[in-house]
């Protein structure tokens, strides 16, 4: 039998988010959209500037509204996926994650899941976690694992290896 390494961690909101912020970057689709609320947002307010110079105050305020919503939309929509998410992982209390040379397998109270290598394809780490991914033809699946659930700092390098052996980074 392989390397196998043990988690154990209570879900935390803000390490949800990074996660959810980590999975959408790696979409082809989150960028763009987000530089789309962008160019609309910039559009508006040169729009708007334009309607203000002819002096039609109106079509201005409505169209830096549009703006404004447009981008706060896009901002939003990372902070709500994570604070659903976050709703139900934290119910479930404290859960523990096993990854080994098969995959992972995560349980908590209600909870027992096993995910293998060949449906979480490639990885991502960030200083406070290792974010696992679907494959981008399989949809958009994701798991993350805290580095402070590990019992010492050499495990994060140990974690990091069966990770590199079994899935690509992203």
């Amino acid at each position: 039998m392989g390397e196998r390494l043990e988690l154990v961690y209570s879900a935390e909101f803000a390490e949800v988010k990074e996660a959810v912020r980590v999975r959408l970057r790696s979409t082809r689709w989150w960028p763009s959209f987000r530089w789309a609320t962008r160019g609309v947002c910039a559009l508006a307010f040169l729009v708007g500037a334009a309607a203000l110079w002819q002096g039609d105050v109106r079509v201005t305020v409505k169209l830096v509204f549009l703006g404004a919503v447009a981008v706060t939309c896009a901002e939003l929509v990372p902070w709500a996926t994570a604070r659903s998410l976050f709703r139900l992982i934290g119910s479930q209390g404290e859960a523990r994650a096993v990854v080994d040379e098969d995959g992972g397998r995560w349980i908590s109270r209600d909870t027992d899941m096993s995910i293998r290598w060949a449906l979480l394809t490639r990885y991502a780490e960030t200083p406070r976690l290792f974010v696992l991914f679907t494959d981008r033809s399989s949809g958009t699946g994701f798991a993350y694992l805290p580095k402070r659930g590990l019992a010492g700092p050499a495990d994060e390098d140990r974690l990091r290896a069966i990770l590199d052996r079994n899935t690509s980074r992203a």
